[in-house]
């Protein structure tokens, strides 16, 4: 069994104080008592009054039965077989002895503290039967069986309030345990949640920001010469503007408790606006659909608008004024995407629609990578799908995602 090395507090103190009072002044006052109604073949002044020194040690050492119940137990276990070995009268000279076994068993271990009362019982019962092997009347041997039974009673009362002890703490454990668990799922779907918009945020304004620079680039570029495309331009920043903040307000409505003013997420129904967007911005963009079987999921859908979004964003960025190919592919069990740029244009190549070829601001050669690749693959994983992105052999980018329709969980 553990030490006892923990100060135990002043009332629990004063308790076993006042139990080893108790204890110690019913074995004696008892003792004395009955040897005064029905005699006694050895008076307890015999040895220099050791049956009032044996009553009294065992009674008084119940008052450290918390600290060391091991060796409380033993002193009233040698105390007993010291008292009936020379045939000291019977009484309740065993209550402390009851007191000590249960506690041992209590306060210990389980096993251990088990097999150490178990042990002395055993002692004890071995002894007090040889002690008792010519005790008169005969019928008196009555009270031996009763200190043996008594004895694994205080034992098995002791243990049982130890078992109920160590249950009732680990269901407080477990409590514990499932609240925290609790709180942990809390705050993990408050981050997801955070992700989450942080994510929406990301797309909805680095594509905002992508065009508007686009756009800003070429009124600067052309608002002397031709006024007309620059207005144009100026008219495009706008709608591009005002559906950004549109979006942000949609996006971050979810951190309120009303519902005012809130637009559902984006889906593949916006994708035409996407890609006139784009044109507008200067991307010569080729869209490849096929119908769907069954509409699309509206988290399968919001995420394919996002991963669009963000292929053709980085495009504007860090390419300029190209080719791009926009697949969709909506098979039975997923749709799968793909988005692929022809890379930068040489300076001799064909300027798109409004914008003049290598303009300086959509060149993006001091553009430091981002994380619109790692952003567009976690939304995949969140769904169960793949995403791929690498270099094609003529110089352009190529993004591949496959998105299941059934979404099958996170897989990060």
């Amino acid at each position: 069994m553990q030490r006892r090395a923990v100060s135990f507090p002043p009332r629990l103190v004063a308790q076993d104080v006042a139990l080893a009072l108790f204890v110690t002044v019913m074995q004696v006052q008892g003792t004395v008592a009955k040897v005064a109604m029905e005699g006694a073949p050895r008076p307890l002044t015999d040895f220099g009054h050791l049956g009032y020194v044996l009553l009294t040690v065992s009674g008084l050492a119940v008052a450290l039965r918390r600290r060391w119940p091991v060796p409380v137990f033993v002193t009233t276990a040698v105390a007993s077989l010291a008292y009936y070995s020379v045939d000291f009268p019977d009484g309740p000279g065993w209550l402390g002895l009851f007191v000590a076994l249960y506690t041992l068993t209590a306060c210990g271990d389980g096993r251990r503290s088990v097999m150490i009362a178990g042990a002395g019982i055993a002692v004890l019962a071995t002894w007090w039967l040889v002690a008792a092997a010519d005790i008169e009347p005969r019928a008196a041997i009555g009270w031996v069986f009763f200190r043996i039974g008594a004895s694994v009673m205080s034992a098995a009362l002791g243990e049982s309030v130890r078992s109920r002890r160590v249950i009732a703490a680990e269901a407080q454990q477990r409590a514990e345990l499932a609240e925290r668990t609790r709180e942990e799922e809390a705050r993990a779907r408050v981050d997801a949640e955070r992700l989450r918009i942080a994510r929406e945020v990301h797309d909805t304004v680095a594509h905002a920001i992508a065009i508007i620079n686009v756009q800003s680039g070429v009124s600067a570029h052309v608002l002397d010469k031709r006024p007309d495309v620059a207005r144009e331009a100026l008219h495009t920043i706008e709608q591009t503007s005002s559906r950004a903040l549109r979006e942000m307000r949609a996006i971050l409505g979810v951190l309120r408790d009303d519902n005012d003013g809130r637009l559902p997420y984006p889906g593949l129904e916006q994708i035409d606006e996407l890609t006139a967007k784009a044109r507008d911005a200067g991307l010569d963009i080729k869209l490849e659909q096929s119908s769907a079987a069954a509409p699309l999921p509206s988290a399968v859908g919001s995420a394919a608008y996002r991963i669009l979004q963000e292929s053709i964003t980085n495009v504007i960025r860090h390419v300029g004024p190209t080719r791009v190919t926009v697949a969709l592919n909506p098979g039975v069990d997923a749709l799968e995407i793909r988005v692929t740029d022809e890379g930068r244009r040489a300076a001799h190549g064909p300027a798109m629609p409004h914008l003049p070829a290598q303009h300086p601001t959509t060149t993006g050669s001091s553009d430091k990578p981002g994380r619109g690749i790692l952003g567009m693959r976690e939304r995949c994983q969140l769904l169960g799908g793949e995403l791929d992105a690498k270099p094609t052999p003529g110089g352009g980018f190529e993004v591949t995602a496959r998105l299941p329709l059934a979404p099958t969980g996170a897989r990060l």
